[in-house]
């Protein structure tokens, strides 16, 4: 084992205004013991490189530049510079509570066997904004809503893993699979994702756990951008396509996916006229509608490569 005991890691693309809080709320960690903080600075064109500077008299602090665009990249280039076995994503526009590394450090040391770890996502809203009426908590999970209670939770069933804003993974585990895989997760504007979720399914089928851990409490700013139904149904759009991918990594047939996606297409807006007179529920029901019309399309895509 490397002296150091864990390492945080940040994985960041234009996102000057909300990094600096990041970095101070992993900086000033109550760990005992060493730790390092490695920000990944995904091809940014913003200022950047200058708040990590601001911060560059902090010994624990390594930045990176990583220009190939893409979270998985930056998390695997991430894995690449930190220094132990523990690695703990953070998102960029997230704040850790202060004992976060350290509940996630002794999950890892009292066993073995884990995976996968993440704790409890509260959501941060700005000053003044109040969540819209049409916001479910299903879609606010696509805000990074997490919260699984207040006891720690084995999960068994992937669609309940962990939110990669509050992420941690043991390196073994990642190498032993061949690190995040770059065709899931985020590029530049693409709202790509399942990543987290595949590397649960992963981890479940060769007998390693996955662990919700309350105490391992983040905070994740909601910018006003994204309360728009507009922005809903762009991620709902492309989380059909992420699922889609995802599957197909899989090897589900694309046949059985055409199926698949009709079937829930249908039922969505079954739901939506169902619900038609609770605004939240049924927008959340139009949006995944909406998402599974992404993943036919991603079905027919993969279709026409095949043939």
């Amino acid at each position: 084992m490397p002296d150091t005991q864990i390492s945080a890691i940040i994985c960041t693309h234009n996102r000057e205004t909300y990094l600096g809080a990041a970095i101070d709320s992993l900086l000033s960690q109550d760990f005992v013991g060493d730790f390092d903080v490695v920000v990944v600075d995904n091809g940014s064109s913003d200022r950047t490189r200058s708040v990590v500077e601001q911060r560059a008299s902090n010994p624990r602090l390594k930045y990176v530049f990583e220009p190939t665009l893409g979270l998985s990249v930056a998390r695997n280039t991430g894995a690449k510079v930190a220094s132990s076995e523990i690695l703990a994503y953070l998102d960029d526009d997230a704040v850790a509570c202060q004992h976060w590394l350290q509940v996630l450090y002794c999950a890892y040391q009292n066993n073995p066997k884990l995976a996968i770890a993440g704790g409890k996502v509260s959501l941060l809203w700005c000053d003044g904004i109040q969540p819209p009426q049409w916001l479910s908590s299903g879609l606010a999970a696509n805000l990074g809503a997490y919260d699984l209670g207040g006891n720690i939770v084995y999960i068994d069933k992937p669609g309940l893993t962990p939110r990669g804003l509050n992420y941690s993974i043991q390196r073994s585990f990642l190498q032993e699979i061949g690190g995040f895989d770059p065709h899931l997760g985020r590029v530049g504007t693409k709202l790509l994702s399942n990543e987290e979720l595949q590397m649960t399914e992963i981890a479940l089928q060769r007998g390693w756990q996955v662990a919700y851990l309350p105490e391992a409490h983040v905070f994740h700013h909601v910018a006003p951008e994204r309360l728009k139904r507009s922005w809903f149904l762009n991620r709902g759009w492309w989380q059909g396509i992420s699922e889609c991918y995802r599957e197909q990594i899989a090897g589900i047939a694309i046949t059985e996916q055409l199926r698949r996606g009709s079937e829930r297409f249908l039922r969505g807006i079954y739901k939506a006229l169902k619900h038609i007179s609770d605004p939240a529920e049924r927008f959340d029901k139009l949006v995944y509608a909406y998402g599974q019309i992404g993943y036919l399309n991603a079905a027919i895509q993969g279709l026409k490569i095949t043939k």
